[in-house]
């Protein structure tokens, strides 16, 4: 297992495959390794380096709110304990508005940048959904929780798959058996960092390549926030995937992998 000292906190990371560096930041609640299914189709291209964020699994969790400055400031120290210049990102919910602060604060830094269902600010509607992800962290059982964070995910195509629901069902049971869950405090601070990102007015001044990716039927961030940071974010490219939520990387998985392959090798 490989950490780094960054920021004031020990990062755990991973790498696989070799050529450019890609990193692969992942959205709340979730682990680094839940990249596998992209970081292994992906690897076979780059070299790709995957963490768990603050708050969550091998990766220190230190109480109080984070923010979104903050943890690409995390991912700064990263890269400079892996002796990486520059780099190409893919940011996935949370993970998008750190790619987002990484290409405003350390731009230097930054190849290109697919943000996925990203957010350049939250509205009442996305401050609550936040909120009410704590609250259900502090009262329910592990399963109840992840079956939430589902029903915010993922679109009714997939639950009504056979298959798809079998693989529903088989996370709960997996995250319930996770060894290391995320402590309530962890969850609370990376929710800060969701709810108080702001940056429409600075992404103007983004001067990376980027393509925003999301789903059009994502209820936990609707369109129209991908669609915001587009729109302020010079010369950005956009894919939105039809019948698709929050979770269309999964859903539309078989498009995916291969069309953000592409991109990345093109910028």
């Amino acid at each position: 297992m490989a950490y780094v000292e960054t920021n004031g906190i020990q990062m755990f990371y991973e790498e696989r495959g070799s050529g450019d560096p890609l990193l692969l930041i992942m959205g709340i609640t979730a682990r680094g390794e839940v990249w596998e299914a992209h970081s292994s189709f992906w690897g076979e291209s780059f070299r790709v380096i995957t963490a768990d964020n603050r708050g969550v699994g091998l990766t220190d969790k230190p109480a109080g709110d984070y923010s979104s400055e903050m943890m690409a400031d995390d991912y700064a120290g990263l890269l400079d304990s892996l002796g990486i210049d520059k780099v190409r990102v893919v940011g996935v919910s949370m993970g998008s508005i750190i790619a987002q602060q990484l290409c405003l604060r350390h731009p230097d830094r930054v190849e290109s940048a697919v943000l996925m269902c990203p957010w350049a600010r939250c509205d009442r509607y996305a401050k609550s959904v936040f909120q009410h992800m704590i609250d259900c962290k502090a009262h329910l059982d592990n399963k109840q929780f992840l079956e939430f964070i589902q029903l915010l995910i993922f679109t009714k195509p997939f639950w009504d798959n056979d298959g798809a629901y079998a693989s529903l069902v088989d996370g709960r049971e997996d995250f319930d058996a996770n060894p290391i869950p995320q402590p309530l405090h962890g969850l609370k601070g990376q929710a800060a960092a969701c709810v108080n990102h702001d940056v429409h007015d600075q992404l103007g001044n983004i001067k990376a390549p980027c393509i925003v990716i999301g789903g059009k039927d994502d209820i936990f961030t609707p369109l129209w926030m991908g669609q915001e940071v587009a729109e302020a974010i010079p010369n950005c490219d956009t894919h939105f995937y039809d019948d698709a939520g929050h979770a269309f990387h999964w859903e539309q998985l078989e498009d995916f992998n291969p069309r953000v392959l592409d991109w990345l090798k093109a910028h």
